[in-house]
């Protein structure tokens, strides 16, 4: 088995050494990935969701390399097959936040912040997530760019959301129709005053 390690960073040390804290975030992936829900101070809930979100990316990959790295974190292989299967397929489409941290309260014994880690779109999840980012179209930004430097009625970006867009098309619809209705207006002559 090849020796893969975590990308550690400055990342909080959570008062622990080296090899313990690795060790603890490998367990706590493998927990994390078999329960898909699960319950821990907040300041290991936060280190958690990284390295969960590094392991589910390499799943997502599903190449040998990432199953050998993958393999030197996760415990289990029942976990590992299903990092690679079912996690694999169910984040095809998201290109991150694999993860959601809920705050939770304090721990009675210590007053210890404390907070749930669990994994997105799982079934039986209280609240929907956030859908995964559309991408962009470089294309669309570019000729969306020419046309607000050129003349015309100017277009909503594609970056925004697609409700966004909507109002801000409609709202360029009625200045259109109010410019028009105030040069097809006629106008009274207006007279000169005299300065006395």
């Amino acid at each position: 088995m090849a020796r893969v390690r975590l990308r550690l960073g400055n990342w909080n040390r959570l008062n622990r050494k080296w090899e313990h804290r690795v060790s603890m975030m490998k367990t706590m992936v493998t927990q994390l990935l078999e329960k898909e829900r699960i319950r821990t101070t907040l300041a290991k809930a936060k280190s958690l969701q990284r390295y969960t979100d590094q392991v589910i990316t390499l799943g997502k990959q599903g190449t040998r390399d990432a199953w050998t790295k993958a393999h030197g974190i996760v415990r289990t292989d029942r976990e590992l097959h299903k990092l690679f299967t079912q996690l694999a397929l169910r984040y095809r489409e998201r290109p991150g936040g694999f993860t959601r941290l809920v705050r939770a309260g304090w721990r009675d014994r210590d007053a210890a912040p404390v907070a749930f880690v669990e994994l997105v779109d799982r079934p039986g999840e209280l609240r929907p997530a956030a859908p995964a980012v559309r991408p962009v179209d470089p294309l669309s930004v570019q000729a969306w760019i020419r046309q607000q430097l050129g003349q015309g009625p100017r277009q909503p970006s594609p970056l925004l959301p697609p409700a966004v867009q909507q109002y801000l098309t409609q709202e360029n619809r009625l200045e259109v129709k109010a410019a028009a209705a105030v040069l097809a207006a006629p106008t009274a002559p207006v007279e000169a005053k005299k300065l006395s």
